[in-house]
């Protein structure tokens, strides 16, 4: 194993770690930011990348542990009125905003509130400044718009109401960059703490499988067996319909399909442990067999299970199955682009300028998002506390603590609470048990986010790949971020330039085979726990183990490392075989996310769907229950392809 020193982590580089979107001190061999890779814009070095902080929820987890509820007479009235506030300045918020506005059919006076020092929630951003000055935007959260063929009339109306043209993406995708530059292969790292040595694994397309296979470091009876699964059309079922062995598939994990239905070695349950996490929030030993089928894990080809959507399926795996978009709906800072869309439309002299081309490049005016003669504001570092009906039900009084610690109070004709649902369970002491018990059934999945800066990707080129799956590692893969080039934002086109890494990781803990909301919440500690030397030196020792052969030097080659820790993750979404009542219901979204008298809920976690365009349509569905008399996208009463193909629950 290299050493510390050959890996490069005493290395003056920029090393920047945000828990839940907050910068952090890095701790240890993390070394402060060298004047080659400074910090731009959300970049956070001095704390200005936002997120909800653990901080910032400081107020909520002690309410959470038995703490009383702020009574009114500690909140000090500031006289402020508006005729909505929103709780959340996330993609929900803004767009539960947006939608008021154009809606309410007079103006209107909106405050938006955020715990965070940054609005976008999970959709954040990260900049960098390389070595020879070229500027580099990554993303820290919400990756992408996916899937646009199956969105709602409501999301899709929504983006176009911002200047989103989502034709335009297919030129500025660069479809044919991995081609062009020979990265065709596919390729994994074997790391040797999980695998007993550290071995890459290139086969190019087409390549037999028998050749690849044998190149692997799996027990020969596991090759074999590896071999079976691939090339194999054998129906274990034979007696059953289609759907009742789809509805077979549903009540079993995929580890257990692998080991106890094929008969296969149980070491392909770590080759494909991780495979699933991504997309449904849970390894193969607690996703459904049906859900890895819509995945495309292999295994079904003998089974005869058509490629219709089943009802069976998670949301995510309907998405999967039913979705024929291809994956290119990307700004260069992910979804935070779409964040910057919103803030535009909503303050435009926040984000001077117009056009798609001008969002990423922009540089926003922070000071004018709080302007007292404005009529929509944004408050950041403002945590809410309390929310409740001001006496004769008229009006509602909002409870938060300002950005210089003390407590104010306003009051709105109306509230949509665009926060996690488990911190609105917290701050409405109206709220019915029921409703209580319902909002804190959602358990958010704990997740890594980070970005490598390299100086140049030359390794890359010559090893012909674009990026390394990791099987059974806390990271899921480490690749090449995507081509998107936008305005005068140019993608990288010379393996002698800079580029970002992008690496992901959702972060589970407890036993194998346990639920996702048990390995959820085991894996929060398990996150928080994480130091950053102890990632870095793991980044490092995969990126120098695997191309370390062709050329890469970890502690010459990388500038720059971003960790954004998301302790409060995807939203949790319903699947079997855990959850019994899906998907005929009742589903506990239901009663979560009930709305009474001037308030309404609006977030992913209203929707149980971990994606942007979920948490637009639940934005819609709330500002439709404030403005009956809007003539807004009804998604739920008027289903469009999402809820005709999908069939996501309403």
């Amino acid at each position: 194993m290299p050493s510390d020193q050959q890996l490069g982590m005493d290395r003056a580089i920029t090393r920047r770690d945000f828990i839940n979107g907050v910068a952090v001190a890095a701790g240890g061999l993390a070394a402060p930011a060298c004047p080659h890779a400074q910090a731009q814009e959300g970049a956070g070095a001095a704390g200005d990348f936002g997120g909800q902080s653990l901080a910032a929820a400081a107020p909520l987890h002690a309410r959470r542990d038995g703490a009383p509820l702020p009574a009114w007479s500690e909140f000090a009235d500031d006289g402020e009125r508006f005729d909505l506030v929103v709780v959340g300045a996330g993609i929900s918020g803004l767009a539960a905003a947006q939608m008021y506005r154009q809606h309410a059919g007079r103006p209107v006076s909106m405050l938006i509130l955020d715990a965070a020092p940054e609005l976008g929630g999970h959709a954040q951003r990260n900049e960098f400044t390389a070595r020879n000055g070229r500027r580099l935007i990554g993303y820290g959260g919400s990756e992408s718009l996916d899937s646009p063929g199956l969105w709602s009339p409501a999301a899709h109306a929504l983006v176009r109401s911002v200047g989103i043209e989502l034709e335009q993406f297919k030129d500025y995708y660069d479809s044919g960059w991995q081609a062009r530059h020979g990265l065709t292969q596919s390729a994994a790292w074997y790391a040797p703490q999980l695998w007993g040595e550290g071995r890459l694994v290139r086969h190019a397309p087409g390549e037999p499988a028998a050749d690849w296979v044998a190149r692997t470091p799996l027990l020969p009876a596991a090759q074999r067996d590896l071999l079976q699964l691939l090339q194999a059309r054998h129906d274990p079922w034979p007696q059953l319909t289609r759907a009742q062995k789809r509805a077979r598939l549903a009540g079993l994990s995929y580890d257990r399909f692998l080991t106890e239905v094929l008969g296969l070695h149980p070491q392909l349950t770590l080759l494909y442990r991780n495979r699933t996490s991504g997309y449904i929030g849970v390894g193969s030993d607690a996703c459904s067999a049906l859900d890895a089928f819509a995945l495309g894990l292999p295994g079904f080809a003998g089974l005869a299970l058509g490629e219709a959507v089943d009802a069976l399926m998670s949301p995510s795996g309907r998405q999967a199955k039913g979705g024929r978009d291809d994956y290119i709906y990307h700004f260069p800072d992910g979804n935070a682009g779409l964040v910057r869309a919103l803030l535009r439309s909503l303050i435009p002299a926040a984000l001077p300028g117009s056009g798609m081309e001008s969002l990423v490049l922009a540089e926003r005016d922070d000071a004018q998002l709080d302007r007292p003669d404005a009529p929509l504001r944004i408050r950041l570092n403002s945590p809410v506390l309390r929310v409740q009906h001001a006496p004769g039900g008229m009006a509602v009084d909002v409870g938060y603590r300002g950005a210089d610690g003390g407590l104010r109070r306003l009051r709105a004709g109306q509230v949509v609470l665009a926060c996690f649902h488990r911190v609105i369970s917290q701050l409405c002491p109206e709220l019915p048990a029921a409703q209580r018990e319902a909002l804190n059934d959602q358990v958010r999945v704990p997740l890594i986010y980070g970005n490598v800066l390299l100086s140049h990707w030359r390794p890359f080129q010559r090893a012909g790949i674009a990026g390394l799956g990791l099987p059974g590692h806390l990271f899921d893969s480490l690749r090449i971020d995507f081509p998107v080039s936008i305005g005068r934002y140019r993608f990288p086109d010379s393996p002698d330039e800079p580029i970002l890494l992008h690496l992901s990781s959702v972060v589970l803990d407890g036993p194998a085979g346990a639920p996702e909301r048990v390995q959820a919440a085991a894996g929060r500690r398990k996150l928080l726990g994480l130091g950053f030397a102890e990632l870095e030196r793991e980044i490092r020792s995969i990126l120098q183990g695997a191309l370390g052969p062709f050329g890469f030097d970890a502690a010459a080659d990388i500038e720059a490392i971003t960790l954004n820790r998301w302790a409060h993750g995807y939203a949790y979404e319903y699947m079997r075989p855990w959850d019994s009542f899906w998907p005929a219901g009742p589903l506990p979204m239901h009663s979560a996310r009930r709305g009474w008298g001037r308030i309404a809920i609006a977030n992913s976690d209203a929707g149980a769907y971990a994606y942007a365009q979920g948490a637009i349509d639940q934005a819609t569905r709330a500002v439709a229950e404030l403005l009956p008399q809007a003539h807004l996208p009804r998604f739920w009463r008027e289903p469009g392809p999402s809820a005709r193909q999908l069939k996501l629950p309403r």
